[in-house]
């Protein structure tokens, strides 16, 4: 039995005024996981999303959403690693459960 579990962690990135760095961030930060043992799934890029609210001198961010499997300590690691990253502005990390197989009839 494995001692990864499955994580979704979505990401805000702060590219203002760079928003041709976004692709190299995201490869940046997609190795950051591997090091902390992660295995990404999926990297779903959903672009530029206007904040619906503003707390600071940002108005959009550029979101990215990464599926992986970790082991359940990694996620402190990461949480404190990319708080200290100026190109992440918010991250958010929820454990996926498994679906539950049908019973057949």
């Amino acid at each position: 039995m494995s001692n990864k579990n499955r994580y979704e962690g979505l990401l805000v990135l702060n590219v203002q005024g760079n928003e041709d760095g976004a692709k190299d961030v995201i490869e940046r930060l997609e190795g950051e996981f591997k090091k902390d043992g992660a295995t990404v799934e999926q990297v779903q890029k959903m672009d530029r999303r206007q904040f619906s609210y503003t707390a600071g001198k940002l108005e959009s961010g550029y979101y990215v959403n990464f599926i992986f499997n970790a082991p359940a300590a990694s996620i402190d690691k990461l949480k404190a690693r990319f708080t200290l990253d100026e190109d992440v502005y918010r991250q958010h990390y929820q454990k996926l459960t498994a679906k539950k197989a049908a019973k057949a009839a």
